[in-house]
């Protein structure tokens, strides 16, 4: 196809927990223009109306007749069929009508608008324009409030029966169960930033000897940017937290690489971070766990994009979308 008859950008769109990025960005990759937005609180109708007036203005920014496609990221759920999303950091949206809303705001050429999960769309930015490019087989383990993976297998992502793949918060990676991971699963109430924070109040309720920097704070403000300070500081609590957040991340890497046999395992999300420099402890715990053949070939890496990842990955969900897209061997949606 003529280069100039193709699209000349497409919009990618990123909401987090408490706030919403946004970009035009071109075939290549190259971003154009950039916006980002506080939630400030918003819940419901007013984050989907946050979203829309993001993507006007974004579609002003590309110029008239020159976006496409739209590519949208949630922190949750989001079902194909529908374009309807799970977003449990955001209420009133248990089932939410998101591709619809933002179809409305075209009367008309109406661009495509696709919408995925954040776990789904960090590893397509990787694998488009990160850690993971060139790569078939990898997984974006995801690691911040919560935690989640973006599982890629041929090329593909797996996203299940129900479009709930790589809910990996809910890994059971020890016994016996505790009622405590009900609401969150084992991996996510052990491991995950909130986790850090967790299992730091849970030891020091326990070690009531315990005299260093963490039992100086309040418990119920202790999060896991306290917990990283303290352990810079070579606080004996701190560094047992992290060190059973180390076993827990290793376990977890390696029943992906015993799974799915992946060339990668990228470690992203605002824990990483933080975290990126215990990534050798991680791996060696890994190995102690995994299928040793697949061990051999399986490298263990930080996100190359940080927290663009799903940003670029939105766009990318986009891309796939359109079909004037025909770069070969691309992961399919």
């Amino acid at each position: 196809m003529p280069e100039n008859s193709r699209p000349a950008h497409v919009i990618g769109i990123d909401l987090g927990g408490t706030k919403v990025a946004g970009a035009v960005v071109r075939r290549d990759g190259a971003i154009v223009h950039r916006q980002v937005e506080s939630l400030d609180g918003r819940t419901g109708t007013d984050v989907g109306r946050l979203i829309a007036g993001m993507v006007r203005a974004l579609a002003r920014e590309a110029g008239p007749q020159r976006c496409e496609a739209v590519g949208v990221c949630v922190p949750g759920i989001s079902w194909s069929e529908s374009g309807r999303v799970w977003a449990p950091n955001i209420p009133g949206w248990e089932d939410y009508p998101l591709r619809d809303e933002l179809l409305g705001l075209f009367e008309d050429r109406r661009p495509v608008v696709s919408v995925d999960s954040d776990r789904a769309c960090s590893v397509l930015g990787e694998l488009w324009k990160g850690a993971a490019r060139g790569c078939s087989h990898a997984v974006f383990l995801a690691v911040g409030t919560g935690i989640g993976a973006g599982i890629v297998v041929d090329g593909k992502v797996v996203r299940g029966a129900n479009d709930i793949a790589g809910a990996t918060g809910w890994m059971a990676l020890e016994r016996p169960f505790r009622e405590e991971y009900v609401s969150c699963g084992c991996f996510e109430y052990q491991a995950s930033g909130a986790g850090l924070a967790r299992v730091a109040r849970d030891y020091l309720r326990e070690r009531r000897d315990y005299r260093g920097e963490l039992r100086r704070l309040d418990p119920d403000a202790i999060t896991a940017r306290e917990v990283f300070a303290a352990y810079d500081r070579h606080d004996p609590l701190a560094e047992d937290v992290l060190r059973n957040a180390i076993s827990f991340w290793g376990m977890a890497a390696a029943n992906f690489v015993s799974l799915f046999n992946p060339e990668v395992v990228i470690f992203g999300g605002g824990v990483f971070g933080p975290a990126v420099r215990l990534l050798p402890d991680i791996a060696a715990e890994a190995r102690r766990w995994g299928q040793p053949l697949s061990m051999r070939s399986v490298r263990f890496v930080a996100s190359s994009l940080g927290s663009d990842a799903a940003l670029y990955g939105a766009a990318r969900l986009a891309l796939q979308s359109l079909p004037q897209h025909d770069t070969p061997n691309r992961p399919t949606p």
